[in-house]
């Protein structure tokens, strides 16, 4: 499957759609972005505006969520900005905190959490 995200006259995604990818292939069995594209207008109208997006991050730097903003001149998704503090990594895409994550990080094991009033990681347990 193929997925797509419909962006509004704001760049912002409002939607994601999983197109087969039997309605994205040229003549030659080649996957192209376009021809997704022309699917969903088929669809959902000649006034809707698709991006494609991959849960491997491979296209767009990551996968679109709805509320995210496409970046044109980037060609990227961005994700909603989580606190004021942080900055957008221009190479990645991504944000980050001002302050590293501790190194001693484990998803399950040594959860954090940051603190925007004191601009550090809270361990959560």
């Amino acid at each position: 499957m193929a997925h797509f995200a419909q962006i509004n006259e704001n760049n912002i995604v409002v939607r994601i759609n999983t197109v087969d990818n039997s309605d994205c292939v040229d003549g030659n069995g080649i996957e192209q972005e376009n021809i997704g594209i022309q699917f969903l207008k088929s669809i959902h109208g000649n006034n809707t505006n698709w991006k494609q997006t991959s849960y491997n991050s491979s296209i767009r730097k990551k996968y679109a969520a709805i509320g995210d903003r496409y970046d044109e001149e980037r060609d990227a998704f961005i994700g909603q900005k989580p606190y004021a503090s942080w900055t957008l990594d221009e190479t990645t895409c991504k944000w980050e905190a001002p302050t590293p994550l501790p190194e001693d990080y484990e998803a399950f094991d040594n959860p954090y959490s940051w603190n925007e009033s004191t601009q550090t990681w809270d361990k959560v347990r």
